[in-house]
């Protein structure tokens, strides 16, 4: 049985560049020690944008260049890069191809439990939590909230309730 750790989007943008907040920051070390003491698969995911990203829908509706392939800013965190040894790039805040190589893959080798961590919280960690659940509704897809932050604060409550309300284990 597989047990799977996703860490979404710790790249440098969200961190400390572009997009980053003190909360973000805080999270790097406990995102570390979850990823140490993990038994089973890491997967990292990137948010990866091109440099027309504010022509995109979401580049209109969030105008701030981030996660430019290439460039600093979507590089993982230094302190987590040598745990990326399975990376996948997403075009958006919720990674469908994610979720249908993890099915592809739990009919060879059954999946016990998805944990995630990461950032943000509201926005690309609940779009993924989502997306897993709705493809595997009878796993247990957990957060782990002291590893993870939101834009804000308050948005990063509200999104963990809203977690809950949909059956994923919020610890």
């Amino acid at each position: 049985m597989q047990n799977i750790l996703i860490v979404v989007d710790m790249q440098n943008d969200f961190i400390d560049g572009a997009l980053g907040t003190p909360e973000a920051e805080s999270i790097v070390p406990i995102v570390k020690d979850v990823i140490l003491a993990h038994k089973g698969r890491v997967i990292f995911t990137k948010d990866t944008h091109s440099p027309d990203y504010l022509l995109t829908q979401e580049g209109k509706n969030l105008p701030v260049l981030h996660c430019i392939k290439g460039l600093y800013g979507w590089e993982i965190a230094d302190s987590l890069k040598e745990y990326a040894k399975e990376v996948v790039e997403k075009p958006t805040f919720g990674s469908v191809a994610l979720a249908e190589q993890l099915k592809v893959e739990n009919e060879k080798s059954p999946i016990e439990k998805i944990t995630l961590v990461g950032l943000c919280t509201d926005i690309c960690v609940i779009s993924n939590a989502l997306l897993l659940k709705a493809t595997f509704p009878e796993i247990d897809i957990e957060v782990i909230s002291s590893a993870c932050a939101g834009v804000t604060p308050e948005s990063h409550e509200n999104a963990l309730n809203a977690m809950k309300m949909c059956q994923i284990i919020v610890k």
